[in-house]
């Protein structure tokens, strides 16, 4: 297909675009980019995290109203971005045909090196804005540490989580992560 012609869309306009094309981009600042990733791919430490988190919320929420999905489902910001996070769960109804989030409560980036600085600064501050959204992670690959937000009364709230015994409470989604099973199968987690 190509590189995309660079023009203006709106996240709309860009989702109806993105049908059409054999790759998929992420909408900033309303012009379509390959992510990061896409362009350096992703390292086994990645992936198998990625992995781990798929069936870690597979298990925990089969037969449950929310459901994990992959970077494959858009992620609409308000302020008119779309961003393709590594995993997040959706809860609600959504449309079978629909290839954007309807009612996201977590989003996931596992970080690499090409892609920290975006995910760290950027990318939390334009999770934050959408209002179903509970919980963002922030999982690394180099060590065993979770950056993890979680929506409270009074604004979002963030902690450190670097040891491979914690436990992460997701109660709006009725999960509880333990972070040796998110590293589990990486060099650091035995």
């Amino acid at each position: 297909m190509g590189e995309p012609e660079l023009k203006r869309m709106t996240a709309d306009e860009f989702l109806v675009w993105q049908q059409s094309q054999d790759q998929n981009y992420e909408l900033v600042d309303g012009l379509p980019v390959l992510p990061l990733k896409s362009m350096t791919g992703a390292s086994h430490s990645h992936d198998q995290v990625v992995i781990n988190l798929i069936r870690e919320f597979a298990t925990q929420l089969r037969r449950k109203p929310c459901k994990p999905t992959t970077d494959d489902i858009a992620l609409r910001i308000p302020a008119g971005n779309v961003r393709r996070p590594d995993l997040m769960v959706e809860c609600g109804e959504v449309d079978p045909k629909g290839a954007a989030a309807v009612e996201p409560r977590l989003a996931v980036e596992v970080l690499s090196r090409s892609t920290m600085g975006t995910d760290r600064i950027r990318k939390v501050e334009e999770y934050k804005t959408i209002p179903s959204l509970a919980y963002i992670l922030l999982v690394d690959t180099e060590r065993p540490q979770i950056t993890f937000y979680e929506r409270a009364e009074e604004g979002w709230t963030v902690r450190f989580i670097d040891e491979l015994d914690a436990a992460i409470e997701l109660p709006e989604i009725e999960c509880r992560l333990l972070t040796r099973d998110i590293f589990e199968g990486l060099p650091f987690a035995g």
